[in-house]
């Protein structure tokens, strides 16, 4: 077992998360959510991964690759999509409403 994947995977969270707190624009913060997101993608296909496994198919022999791992990379894919269409949305109807992306311009923001 190798600790690459797992750096990938703890580094594109770190990079996702310091692209938030940095982000002066609001579509710039939803690609830095994607970018943060996409780490669990590397980390749950890390802990999947088996040196020398086959694809998880009916009377394969020897050792295979946990097929539950794979579906809830492809679920995670699919939420990921979901959650950056719907974050987008929402940067577009504040910046019709608004006339603006920068978040500090943002009077209904403001407590």
């Amino acid at each position: 077992m190798t600790l690459l994947p797992y750096l990938v995977a703890g580094w594109l969270l770190l990079i996702g998360c310091f692209g938030v707190v940095r982000s002066r624009d609001l579509v710039h913060t939803v690609v830095c959510v994607a970018v943060a997101q996409s780490g669990t993608y590397v980390l749950l296909l890390s802990i999947g991964f088996q040196q020398g496994a086959s694809a998880p198919v009916q009377g394969a022999p020897g050792p295979v690759v946990d097929p539950v791992v794979q579906a809830l990379t492809l679920t995670d894919i699919v939420v990921s999509a979901t959650v950056t269409a719907l974050l987008l949305a929402l940067v577009i109807q504040i910046a019709k409403r608004q006339g603006t992306v920068d978040p500090d311009q943002l009077d209904e923001l403001r407590g």
